[in-house]
Protein backbone atom coordinates (compact mmCIF):
# COMPACT_ATOMS: atom_id res chain seq x y z
CA UNK A 1 0.00 0.00 0.00
CA UNK A 2 2.53 2.67 -1.11
CA UNK A 3 0.50 5.46 -1.29
CA UNK A 4 2.01 8.78 -1.67
CA UNK A 5 1.79 10.18 1.54
CA UNK A 6 4.04 7.77 3.00
CA UNK A 7 5.68 6.80 -0.26
CA UNK A 8 9.00 8.60 0.21
CA UNK A 9 9.82 7.06 3.36
CA UNK A 10 8.73 3.66 2.18
CA UNK A 11 10.92 3.56 -0.63
CA UNK A 12 14.22 5.37 2.09
CA UNK A 13 13.25 2.39 4.96
CA UNK A 14 13.50 -0.55 1.81
CA UNK A 15 16.44 0.75 0.23
CA UNK A 16 18.27 0.69 3.94
CA UNK A 17 16.83 -2.80 4.63
CA UNK A 18 18.15 -3.75 1.47
CA UNK A 19 21.40 -2.77 1.81
CA UNK A 20 21.56 -4.60 5.15
CA UNK A 21 20.82 -7.70 3.87
CA UNK A 22 22.42 -7.82 0.63
CA UNK A 23 26.02 -6.53 1.71
CA UNK A 24 25.96 -10.29 3.48
CA UNK A 25 25.06 -11.96 0.57
CA UNK A 26 27.31 -14.92 -0.01
CA UNK A 27 27.93 -14.23 -3.49
CA UNK A 28 29.47 -11.09 -2.15
CA UNK A 29 31.55 -12.48 1.01
CA UNK A 30 31.94 -15.75 0.46
CA UNK A 31 34.65 -15.95 -2.81
CA UNK A 32 37.48 -14.33 -1.04
CA UNK A 33 37.51 -17.12 1.79
CA UNK A 34 37.62 -20.38 -0.40
CA UNK A 35 40.21 -22.59 -0.05
CA UNK A 36 41.97 -24.19 -2.94
CA UNK A 37 41.29 -28.11 -3.02
CA UNK A 38 44.22 -29.40 -1.54
CA UNK A 39 46.66 -31.85 -3.18
CA UNK A 40 45.92 -35.05 -3.84
CA UNK A 41 42.60 -34.81 -1.49
CA UNK A 42 39.76 -33.29 -2.04
CA UNK A 43 36.95 -30.80 -0.57
CA UNK A 44 33.85 -32.26 1.57
CA UNK A 45 31.34 -29.39 2.20
CA UNK A 46 29.00 -29.65 4.84
CA UNK A 47 27.05 -26.97 6.30
CA UNK A 48 23.90 -25.79 8.35
CA UNK A 49 21.83 -22.41 8.29
CA UNK A 50 19.29 -20.21 6.62
CA UNK A 51 22.03 -18.71 4.54
CA UNK A 52 23.60 -21.78 3.51
CA UNK A 53 22.01 -23.13 -0.04
CA UNK A 54 23.30 -19.12 -1.53
CA UNK A 55 26.76 -20.57 0.15
CA UNK A 56 26.82 -23.79 -1.45
CA UNK A 57 25.81 -21.62 -4.73
CA UNK A 58 28.81 -19.33 -4.52
CA UNK A 59 31.00 -22.15 -3.54
CA UNK A 60 30.05 -24.17 -6.94
CA UNK A 61 30.34 -21.52 -8.83
CA UNK A 62 33.57 -20.66 -7.39
CA UNK A 63 35.44 -24.22 -7.84
CA UNK A 64 33.96 -24.56 -11.62
CA UNK A 65 35.74 -21.03 -12.47
CA UNK A 66 39.20 -22.63 -10.68
CA UNK A 67 38.64 -25.86 -12.59
CA UNK A 68 38.19 -28.30 -9.40
CA UNK A 69 34.77 -28.85 -9.56
CA UNK A 70 35.25 -32.20 -9.83
CA UNK A 71 36.94 -32.42 -6.55
CA UNK A 72 34.26 -30.60 -4.29
CA UNK A 73 31.21 -32.72 -3.54
CA UNK A 74 29.65 -32.07 -0.21
CA UNK A 75 25.75 -31.94 1.45
CA UNK A 76 24.20 -28.87 2.95
CA UNK A 77 20.53 -28.58 5.09
CA UNK A 78 18.68 -25.00 4.99
CA UNK A 79 15.29 -23.52 5.96
CA UNK A 80 12.24 -25.24 4.43
CA UNK A 81 11.49 -22.73 1.31
CA UNK A 82 15.09 -21.45 1.28
CA UNK A 83 16.79 -23.98 -1.38
CA UNK A 84 18.18 -23.27 -4.08
CA UNK A 85 19.78 -25.46 -7.71
CA UNK A 86 23.06 -26.41 -7.20
CA UNK A 87 25.11 -28.72 -9.37
CA UNK A 88 27.43 -31.26 -7.10
CA UNK A 89 26.73 -29.92 -3.48
CA UNK A 90 23.32 -31.74 -2.48
CA UNK A 91 20.64 -29.82 -0.86
CA UNK A 92 18.39 -30.68 2.20
CA UNK A 93 15.85 -28.94 4.05
CA UNK A 94 14.79 -28.73 7.39
CA UNK A 95 12.65 -26.99 10.46
CA UNK A 96 13.08 -23.54 11.23
CA UNK A 97 12.83 -22.59 14.32
CA UNK A 98 11.34 -26.06 15.29
CA UNK A 99 13.35 -28.80 14.31
CA UNK A 100 11.52 -31.46 12.60
CA UNK A 101 13.00 -34.96 10.92
CA UNK A 102 14.49 -33.02 7.85
CA UNK A 103 16.35 -31.43 10.87
CA UNK A 104 17.67 -34.81 12.24
CA UNK A 105 18.74 -36.56 8.78
CA UNK A 106 20.54 -33.38 7.64
CA UNK A 107 22.49 -33.82 11.35
CA UNK A 108 23.31 -37.51 11.11
CA UNK A 109 24.41 -37.04 7.61
CA UNK A 110 26.26 -34.46 7.79
CA UNK A 111 28.36 -36.13 10.40
CA UNK A 112 28.56 -39.39 8.37
CA UNK A 113 30.39 -36.88 6.06
CA UNK A 114 32.64 -35.33 9.08
CA UNK A 115 33.62 -38.80 9.66
CA UNK A 116 34.71 -39.84 5.70
CA UNK A 117 37.51 -37.51 5.24
CA UNK A 118 40.67 -39.02 5.07
CA UNK A 119 44.04 -37.42 5.82
CA UNK A 120 44.60 -35.45 2.46
CA UNK A 121 40.89 -33.66 2.51
CA UNK A 122 39.88 -30.81 3.79
CA UNK A 123 36.22 -30.21 5.42
CA UNK A 124 34.70 -27.29 4.47
CA UNK A 125 32.05 -26.07 6.86
CA UNK A 126 29.68 -23.29 5.59
CA UNK A 127 28.21 -22.05 8.63
CA UNK A 128 25.09 -19.41 9.52
CA UNK A 129 22.36 -19.18 11.99
CA UNK A 130 19.63 -20.95 12.44
CA UNK A 131 21.92 -24.07 11.92
CA UNK A 132 20.82 -24.74 15.79
CA UNK A 133 17.03 -25.92 14.92
CA UNK A 134 18.25 -26.77 10.87
CA UNK A 135 20.75 -29.25 12.40
CA UNK A 136 19.30 -31.65 15.25
CA UNK A 137 20.83 -34.82 16.17
CA UNK A 138 19.61 -35.61 20.14
CA UNK A 139 21.94 -37.48 22.24
CA UNK A 140 21.69 -41.09 23.42
CA UNK A 141 18.88 -41.25 25.66
CA UNK A 142 17.05 -38.14 24.32
CA UNK A 143 13.73 -38.40 22.03
CA UNK A 144 13.59 -36.07 18.93
CA UNK A 145 10.02 -35.50 20.30
CA UNK A 146 11.14 -34.26 23.54
CA UNK A 147 13.88 -32.14 22.05
CA UNK A 148 11.53 -30.37 19.70
CA UNK A 149 9.09 -29.68 22.65
CA UNK A 150 11.84 -28.17 24.36
CA UNK A 151 12.61 -26.04 21.88
CA UNK A 152 9.17 -24.90 22.04
CA UNK A 153 9.25 -24.19 25.42
CA UNK A 154 12.84 -21.89 24.83
CA UNK A 155 11.32 -19.83 22.18
CA UNK A 156 8.19 -18.74 24.02
CA UNK A 157 10.09 -17.94 27.40
CA UNK A 158 11.56 -15.24 26.14
CA UNK A 159 15.33 -16.47 26.81
CA UNK A 160 17.87 -14.88 25.07
CA UNK A 161 19.56 -16.66 22.23
CA UNK A 162 22.75 -17.60 23.73
CA UNK A 163 20.88 -19.04 26.57
CA UNK A 164 18.95 -20.89 23.99
CA UNK A 165 21.94 -22.53 22.79
CA UNK A 166 23.20 -23.42 25.83
CA UNK A 167 20.99 -25.91 26.84
CA UNK A 168 20.71 -27.21 22.90
CA UNK A 169 24.60 -27.91 22.77
CA UNK A 170 24.00 -30.05 25.65
CA UNK A 171 21.59 -32.35 24.52
CA UNK A 172 22.75 -32.72 20.48
CA UNK A 173 25.73 -34.85 19.09
CA UNK A 174 26.72 -32.21 16.50
CA UNK A 175 26.41 -29.09 18.52
CA UNK A 176 29.33 -27.16 20.98
CA UNK A 177 32.37 -28.25 18.99
CA UNK A 178 31.11 -32.07 18.33
CA UNK A 179 30.77 -31.66 14.57
CA UNK A 180 34.68 -30.81 14.73
CA UNK A 181 35.48 -33.86 16.99
CA UNK A 182 33.82 -36.15 14.03
CA UNK A 183 35.78 -34.65 11.57
CA UNK A 184 39.23 -34.97 13.45
CA UNK A 185 41.87 -35.82 12.60
CA UNK A 186 41.25 -34.39 9.08
CA UNK A 187 41.34 -30.77 8.17
CA UNK A 188 38.35 -28.55 9.31
CA UNK A 189 37.61 -25.06 8.16
CA UNK A 190 34.26 -22.94 9.19
CA UNK A 191 33.18 -20.13 7.10
CA UNK A 192 30.41 -18.53 9.11
CA UNK A 193 27.91 -15.60 8.37
CA UNK A 194 27.45 -14.31 12.11
CA UNK A 195 23.91 -13.42 12.94
CA UNK A 196 24.76 -13.27 16.87
CA UNK A 197 25.59 -10.51 19.45
CA UNK A 198 29.42 -10.04 19.61
CA UNK A 199 29.66 -12.92 16.78
CA UNK A 200 30.77 -15.33 19.31
CA UNK A 201 31.99 -18.68 16.89
CA UNK A 202 30.85 -20.75 19.72
CA UNK A 203 26.56 -19.23 19.53
CA UNK A 204 26.80 -18.92 15.80
CA UNK A 205 24.79 -22.37 15.04
CA UNK A 206 25.50 -23.51 18.42
CA UNK A 207 29.28 -23.79 17.55
CA UNK A 208 29.31 -27.36 16.42
CA UNK A 209 32.92 -26.65 15.43
CA UNK A 210 34.45 -25.26 18.06
CA UNK A 211 35.35 -25.28 21.68
CA UNK A 212 32.14 -24.08 24.25
CA UNK A 213 31.77 -21.76 26.59
CA UNK A 214 29.00 -22.74 28.48
CA UNK A 215 28.41 -25.33 30.40
CA UNK A 216 26.38 -28.58 31.80
CA UNK A 217 25.92 -26.59 34.62
CA UNK A 218 24.85 -22.91 32.40
CA UNK A 219 22.40 -25.49 30.61
CA UNK A 220 20.55 -26.32 33.83
CA UNK A 221 20.75 -22.85 35.36
CA UNK A 222 18.94 -21.70 32.11
CA UNK A 223 16.19 -23.81 32.51
CA UNK A 224 15.42 -22.73 36.01
CA UNK A 225 15.60 -19.27 35.37
CA UNK A 226 12.60 -19.15 33.00
CA UNK A 227 10.76 -21.66 34.93
CA UNK A 228 10.96 -24.81 32.71
CA UNK A 229 10.60 -27.96 33.57
CA UNK A 230 12.19 -30.73 31.35
CA UNK A 231 11.00 -33.84 30.68
CA UNK A 232 13.18 -37.06 32.63
CA UNK A 233 15.08 -37.65 30.07
CA UNK A 234 16.08 -34.42 28.85
CA UNK A 235 17.21 -33.78 32.39
CA UNK A 236 19.28 -36.32 32.78
CA UNK A 237 20.80 -35.72 29.88
CA UNK A 238 21.92 -32.42 31.25
CA UNK A 239 23.11 -34.16 34.52
CA UNK A 240 25.45 -36.69 32.63
CA UNK A 241 29.12 -35.73 32.11
CA UNK A 242 29.19 -37.17 28.55
CA UNK A 243 26.98 -35.07 27.20
CA UNK A 244 29.85 -31.81 28.29
CA UNK A 245 30.37 -29.82 25.20
CA UNK A 246 34.24 -29.27 23.80
CA UNK A 247 36.45 -26.61 25.85
CA UNK A 248 39.42 -24.57 24.56
CA UNK A 249 42.43 -26.82 24.10
CA UNK A 250 40.71 -29.90 23.13
CA UNK A 251 43.45 -32.15 20.99
CA UNK A 252 39.99 -32.83 18.69
CA UNK A 253 39.90 -28.88 17.69
CA UNK A 254 44.16 -29.11 16.72
CA UNK A 255 42.86 -29.15 12.87
CA UNK A 256 39.95 -26.55 13.08
CA UNK A 257 40.46 -22.94 11.44
CA UNK A 258 37.35 -20.38 11.74
CA UNK A 259 36.42 -17.71 9.94
CA UNK A 260 33.75 -15.13 10.15
CA UNK A 261 32.82 -14.37 6.26
CA UNK A 262 30.10 -11.53 7.13
CA UNK A 263 28.64 -9.88 10.14
CA UNK A 264 26.05 -7.43 11.45
CA UNK A 265 28.18 -4.83 11.69
CA UNK A 266 29.29 -4.47 7.72
CA UNK A 267 25.01 -4.33 7.15
CA UNK A 268 24.44 -1.75 9.77
CA UNK A 269 27.59 0.63 8.09
CA UNK A 270 26.73 -0.09 4.80
CA UNK A 271 23.13 1.28 5.84
CA UNK A 272 24.17 4.18 7.98
CA UNK A 273 26.38 5.24 4.96
CA UNK A 274 23.27 5.82 2.74
CA UNK A 275 21.43 7.52 5.28
CA UNK A 276 24.38 9.97 5.92
CA UNK A 277 24.25 10.63 2.10
CA UNK A 278 20.31 11.19 2.67
CA UNK A 279 21.43 13.84 5.18
CA UNK A 280 20.88 12.44 8.17
CA UNK A 281 22.84 12.04 11.43
CA UNK A 282 23.58 8.31 11.79
CA UNK A 283 23.45 6.87 15.29
CA UNK A 284 24.00 3.43 15.30
CA UNK A 285 23.35 1.78 18.70
CA UNK A 286 24.89 -1.16 18.57
CA UNK A 287 24.81 -4.79 16.43
CA UNK A 288 24.12 -6.61 19.41
CA UNK A 289 21.03 -5.58 21.24
CA UNK A 290 19.05 -8.18 23.06
CA UNK A 291 15.63 -7.13 25.20
CA UNK A 292 11.87 -7.91 24.98
CA UNK A 293 11.01 -6.19 21.72
CA UNK A 294 8.23 -4.14 23.05
CA UNK A 295 10.51 -2.46 25.54
CA UNK A 296 13.55 -2.19 23.34
CA UNK A 297 10.78 -0.13 20.85
CA UNK A 298 9.80 1.96 23.85
CA UNK A 299 13.19 3.10 24.65
CA UNK A 300 13.91 3.53 20.68
CA UNK A 301 10.63 5.54 20.30
CA UNK A 302 11.81 7.90 23.14
CA UNK A 303 15.22 8.70 21.63
CA UNK A 304 13.67 9.48 18.65
CA UNK A 305 10.85 12.00 20.67
CA UNK A 306 13.63 13.60 21.93
CA UNK A 307 15.49 13.97 19.01
CA UNK A 308 12.58 15.34 17.12
CA UNK A 309 12.13 18.32 20.13
CA UNK A 310 15.79 18.87 19.15
CA UNK A 311 14.73 19.33 15.74
CA UNK A 312 17.48 17.11 14.38
CA UNK A 313 17.28 15.09 11.46
CA UNK A 314 19.04 11.39 12.61
CA UNK A 315 18.84 7.39 11.78
CA UNK A 316 18.72 5.21 14.60
CA UNK A 317 20.21 2.23 13.35
CA UNK A 318 20.16 -1.16 15.31
CA UNK A 319 21.00 -4.49 15.29
CA UNK A 320 21.03 -7.98 17.62
CA UNK A 321 18.39 -10.66 18.46
CA UNK A 322 15.23 -9.57 20.61
CA UNK A 323 13.17 -11.70 22.26
CA UNK A 324 8.85 -11.98 22.56
CA UNK A 325 8.04 -13.76 25.80
CA UNK A 326 4.81 -15.23 24.16
CA UNK A 327 1.26 -14.71 26.13
CA UNK A 328 -1.05 -14.41 23.50
CA UNK A 329 -1.91 -16.74 20.73
CA UNK A 330 -1.21 -14.15 17.82
CA UNK A 331 1.10 -14.16 15.10
CA UNK A 332 4.17 -12.30 14.43
CA UNK A 333 8.28 -12.58 15.25
CA UNK A 334 10.36 -9.88 17.31
CA UNK A 335 10.50 -7.46 14.19
CA UNK A 336 7.54 -6.90 14.08
CA UNK A 337 6.30 -6.66 17.91
CA UNK A 338 9.39 -3.97 17.73
CA UNK A 339 7.04 -2.42 15.35
CA UNK A 340 4.18 -2.41 16.59
CA UNK A 341 5.60 -1.45 20.27
CA UNK A 342 7.46 1.15 18.41
CA UNK A 343 4.18 2.53 16.75
CA UNK A 344 2.51 2.96 20.16
CA UNK A 345 5.20 4.62 21.72
CA UNK A 346 5.52 7.80 19.36
CA UNK A 347 1.47 7.78 18.88
CA UNK A 348 0.97 9.42 15.85
CA UNK A 349 4.14 11.70 15.90
CA UNK A 350 4.80 12.95 12.79
CA UNK A 351 8.07 13.07 11.06
CA UNK A 352 8.92 9.98 12.51
CA UNK A 353 9.23 6.46 10.74
CA UNK A 354 10.42 3.08 11.76
CA UNK A 355 11.67 -0.28 9.85
CA UNK A 356 12.21 -3.68 11.41
CA UNK A 357 12.89 -6.53 9.84
CA UNK A 358 15.23 -9.62 10.14
CA UNK A 359 17.45 -10.05 7.49
CA UNK A 360 16.58 -13.68 6.27
CA UNK A 361 13.74 -12.51 4.75
CA UNK A 362 11.55 -14.32 7.68
CA UNK A 363 10.74 -13.11 11.38
CA UNK A 364 8.17 -15.60 13.28
CA UNK A 365 5.45 -16.58 12.24
CA UNK A 366 4.06 -20.25 11.09
CA UNK A 367 7.51 -21.16 9.95
CA UNK A 368 6.93 -20.91 6.32
CA UNK A 369 9.36 -19.30 3.58
CA UNK A 370 6.36 -17.03 3.30
CA UNK A 371 6.33 -15.22 6.62
CA UNK A 372 6.43 -11.18 6.91
CA UNK A 373 10.44 -10.28 7.47
CA UNK A 374 9.07 -7.52 9.89
CA UNK A 375 6.86 -3.98 9.52
CA UNK A 376 7.25 -0.58 9.10
CA UNK A 377 5.89 2.41 11.04
CA UNK A 378 4.56 5.75 9.78
CA UNK A 379 3.31 9.06 11.51
CA UNK A 380 -0.30 7.55 10.61
CA UNK A 381 0.14 4.08 11.27
CA UNK A 382 -2.67 4.45 14.10
CA UNK A 383 -5.01 6.62 12.34
CA UNK A 384 -5.54 3.84 9.51
CA UNK A 385 -5.54 1.19 11.72
CA UNK A 386 -7.94 2.98 13.82
CA UNK A 387 -9.96 3.53 10.51
CA UNK A 388 -10.26 -0.04 10.52
CA UNK A 389 -11.07 -0.69 13.92
CA UNK A 390 -8.25 -2.50 14.84
CA UNK A 391 -6.68 -1.30 18.52
CA UNK A 392 -2.98 -1.60 18.68
CA UNK A 393 -2.82 -2.34 22.43
CA UNK A 394 -5.49 -5.35 22.35
CA UNK A 395 -2.88 -6.74 19.24
CA UNK A 396 -0.19 -6.35 21.21
CA UNK A 397 -0.99 -7.90 24.33
CA UNK A 398 -2.39 -10.75 21.94
CA UNK A 399 1.05 -10.58 20.35
CA UNK A 400 -0.82 -10.44 17.04
CA UNK A 401 1.59 -7.56 15.53
CA UNK A 402 1.68 -9.58 12.05
CA UNK A 403 -2.85 -9.45 12.67
CA UNK A 404 -2.45 -5.75 13.00
CA UNK A 405 0.12 -4.67 10.25
CA UNK A 406 -1.35 -7.21 7.26
CA UNK A 407 -4.61 -4.81 7.02
CA UNK A 408 -2.39 -2.03 6.56
CA UNK A 409 -0.34 -3.31 3.89
CA UNK A 410 2.67 -1.87 6.79
CA UNK A 411 4.58 -5.72 6.45
CA UNK A 412 7.94 -6.47 4.61
CA UNK A 413 6.85 -9.83 2.30
CA UNK A 414 10.32 -10.66 0.64
CA UNK A 415 10.73 -13.93 0.91
CA UNK A 416 14.11 -15.67 1.71
CA UNK A 417 17.11 -13.27 1.11
CA UNK A 418 19.62 -16.32 1.52
CA UNK A 419 21.74 -14.89 4.49
CA UNK A 420 20.65 -14.32 7.86
CA UNK A 421 22.64 -11.23 9.62
CA UNK A 422 19.93 -11.08 12.25
CA UNK A 423 17.67 -8.13 12.83
CA UNK A 424 17.60 -5.04 11.29
CA UNK A 425 16.44 -2.01 12.67
CA UNK A 426 15.85 1.93 11.78
CA UNK A 427 14.10 4.88 13.10
CA UNK A 428 13.79 7.90 10.93
CA UNK A 429 13.42 11.44 12.51
CA UNK A 430 12.91 14.14 9.78
CA UNK A 431 11.71 16.87 11.64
Amino acid sequence: MADGKNGGARRTLSALYDVAHRTAHPSTCLPPHLPPVPEGGRIIVIGGGKGSAAMAVAAEEHYIGTGEADRVSGLISTRHGFGLPTKFIEILEAGHPVPDQGSVVGAQRAIELAKSAGPKDLVLCLLSGGASAIWAAPVPGVTFEAKQALTKQLLKSGAPISEMNSVRKHISEIKGGKLAAAVYPARLLTLSISDVPGDNPDEIGSGPTVADRSTLADARAVLEKWKITPPDEIAKALADPKNETLKAGDPKLAYSTYKIVAAPKASMQAAGRIASDLGYRVIILGDDLEGEAREVAKAHAQMALDAKKRGEKVAILSGGELTVTVRGNGSGGPNQEYALGLAIALDGAPGIYGLAGDTDGIDGGGGNAGDPAGAMVFPDTLERAQAANLNAVTFLENNDSTGFFRPLGDLILCGPTQTNVNDFRVVLVDP
